[in-house]
């Protein structure tokens, strides 16, 4: 299935210049006319294909945005980031420039997401002119699949830059350059764009088109709806820097809030997706079954030469193993302080986090798991060892992107009902996702949940909390905490407590000073004593363990603190990313960084 999306869009004659330098420049004339193309449902399926081309560029979503944003924050950092100086490190830190050498190409992701715009836009054009759509469900279900495809991608321009050019028509010579827009135009497009392609799409399963998660279905095209009322309704800083909500009253957070309540119980009402175990729901991602109707409701989809997601933000292999051909892995990881936010039977906790990195073997096989250290941890959701294929590249592991699952669709609905009707109406979607953590310890879920369900505030607070635990390593973490307008409060935590960590100070002052461990009898499994409260030094030394090593972030050659490092400057200043300076000097003079404190 995967291939079928990486056919060249060229081929059924649209060709956009990739190379532009404000958003896109003109594109060519079509090879094939437009007339045939978009009323022909095999040569029209042809533009989601290009569309997800643009995901999987070199410079895109493949090796930049997956890998940088998002971080750092309370759950999710930069494995690199006490060496400040270093633009990638500058991408994370709140410490961002416009000359930016991982990005200021102008084959970058700014520019591919712009190209997978205008070849949605051509598309969507084309279709609405010649597809028949009230008549042909086929192409009606194309066009809801490409709505909500450029809905993904101005999402993820709004995440990243926030108030970004708006353009929802092919280019023209009038709108070759264009000033940023406000977002608030955005995103009232993208709701009705996605009201719209829902009524169009299948459900999961419902047709051969959305038996798997590489395509569009309802569900998603709901469930993007839904995140996309809550981050409209939400905070996040505006083109004169200030944060605030919109002043728009169709993007009222009642409103936004009730769009979100609809389209996630709406989803959760048809019962065509179901929770996993939590374990179960990552193995199956790595295993690649791409199955629709259980956990995973879109993937964007690499083939097995594309992508970098275990390569960037799997568990490290320090060589190449009997599970993998590339020594690559964990560029990215948890938050030190996520090792301990987790309670003793929550099964997130060992499937979200390890402490371990691979190391040893003569390429093929021998490789075991040792210690990593408390400043450099793992996401474990992605993981080379649970792979039914060795990848065999040395830059790309082709496994999926997971955008977004059924668990997040449940908590948007808690969060959505507690502001409108309250915590005893919410209190039963945050209930299954608290019983799928705790399958062994219902009467703590039922405790949990009495305590937080008192008033509106404190079930909030527990939503907070919530997605943390749930989403570690997903990166939803930081366009959470903007909307919620608590960047700058999680982050100022996070720092007291990474503090109170590494001095075993606060909460942590009775965590042990070492870590003890050994190597099990299968020969590559490490079991490790130290990593809980309640653990001692004293208790790990008699233990018998074969090996032991200090616990912590600092190293010798550090010239910064690991919560220093994790924001250079007031992350609230620089909420997103500039605009790079190739588009700039591009832009005809329509574009600049006013808003942000460079």
């Amino acid at each position: 299935m995967k291939k079928l999306f990486y056919i060249v869009f060229m081929l059924i004659g649209i060709t956009v210049i990739s190379s532009c330098k404000n958003t896109l420049e003109a594109p060519t004339k079509s090879s094939l006319d437009e007339s045939v193309i978009f009323s022909t449902p095999g040569l029209a399926e042809g533009a989601v294909a290009g569309i997800i081309q643009s995901f999987g560029e070199t410079n895109s979503y493949r090796g930049r945005f997956l890998v940088f944003y998002g971080l750092n924050n309370d759950t999710e950092v930069n494995n690199g980031l006490k060496s400040t100086a270093d633009d990638k490190s500058r991408l994370s830190n709140y410490d961002g420039n416009a000359n930016n050498a991982q990005m200021n190409t102008d084959n970058n992701v700014w520019a591919k997401l712009y190209e997978g715009i205008e070849r949605a836009n051509l598309a969507i054009r084309g279709i609405r002119t010649y597809g028949k759509i009230e008549s042909n469900p086929q192409m009606a279900q194309i066009l809801g699949e490409i709505l909500t495809l450029r809905a993904v991608l101005y999402n993820d321009l709004m995440k990243g830059w926030g108030d970004v050019p708006a353009r929802f028509e092919p280019i023209s010579s009038a709108t070759s350059y264009l000033p940023r827009s406000d977002r608030d135009v955005i995103y009232k497009q993208l709701l009705k764009d996605l009201d719209e392609a829902a009524g169009y799409l299948p459900w999961p399963n419902e047709t051969a088109t959305t038996s798997k998660v590489e395509r569009v279905s309802k569900a998603f095209a709901k469930g993007m709806r839904a995140r996309i009322a809550l981050a409209a309704g939400g905070y996040g800083q505006r083109l004169d820097g200030t944060i605030r909500l919109s002043t728009d009253p169709e993007l009222s957070r009642d409103k936004m809030y009730a769009i979100a309540k609809k389209e996630s119980v709406e989803i959760i009402d048809s019962k065509k997706l179901r929770l996993l175990g939590f374990e179960e729901c990552f193995r199956k991602l790595n295993e690649e079954g791409g199955a629709a109707g259980l956990e995973s409701i879109w993937e964007i989809p690499f083939s097995e030469g594309r992508g970098r997601v275990i390569f960037d933000l799997g568990v490290k292999h320090l060589k190449t193993d009997q599970y993998t051909g590339q020594n690559k892995g964990g560029t990215d990881g948890p938050n030190p302080i996520m090792l301990y936010e987790y309670d003793v039977d929550d099964v997130r906790r060992d499937v979200s986090i390890v402490p371990y990195e691979w190391d040893g073997g003569d390429g093929t096989k021998g490789a075991i798991q040792v210690p990593s250290s408390l400043g450099r941890l793992y996401f474990g959701k992605y993981r080379y060892e649970w792979m039914k294929r060795r990848v065999t590249s040395t830059n790309d592991d082709g496994l999926n992107w997971l955008y977004m699952r059924y668990s997040d669709v449940i908590l948007m609905a808690a969060e959505a009902i507690n502001e409108l009707d309250g915590p005893a109406a919410a209190a039963p979607y945050l209930k299954m996702v608290r019983d799928r953590a705790f399958p062994t310890n219902p009467a703590k879920v039922n405790s949990y949940m009495a305590t937080v369900s008192g008033s509106k505030a404190a079930f909030f607070d527990a939503i907070v909390n919530e997605r943390a635990l749930e989403f570690t390593g997903e990166m939803l973490r930081k366009s959470d905490l903007i909307r919620w307008n608590l960047l700058g409060t999680k982050i100022a935590e996070a720092k007291v407590k990474l503090q109170q960590l590494e001095n075993r100070q606060g909460k942590y002052a009775a965590l042990p000073a070492k870590i003890y461990y050994k190597t099990l009898a299968n020969g590559e499994t490490v079991e490790i004593y130290g990593l809980n409260f309640g653990d001692t030094d004293a208790q790990g030394a008699a233990l018998g363990y074969t090996s032991n090593k200090a616990w912590t972030m600092s190293a010798s050659s550090d010239v910064v603190t690991y919560w220093d490092a994790l924001a250079i400057k007031d992350p609230n200043k620089q909420q997103y990313w500039p605009i790079w300076q190739i588009f700039l000097d591009s832009s005809n003079g329509t574009l600049n960084n006013k808003n942000l404190n460079l």
